[in-house]
């Protein structure tokens, strides 16, 4: 997830559109899967397992 984070965290940001994601938060979860996947589930309640999909499917 380091290697294209800009394209990722856009990709994040374009999936799940009508979130508002702190810059400073996704600089914090950047490299981290589970972090990621933490910080979207406490913004959208939606199932972890879904997200994760959703964001290895991303990348």
């Amino acid at each position: 997830m380091n290697r294209d984070w800009r394209q990722v965290r856009d990709r994040v940001k374009a999936t799940w559109s009508d979130v508002e994601f702190d810059d400073k938060n996704m600089k914090r979860v950047r490299g981290s899967l589970k972090q990621m996947v933490s910080l979207i589930q406490s913004k959208t309640d939606e199932k972890r397992a879904d997200i994760r999909r959703r964001v290895v499917a991303i990348m």
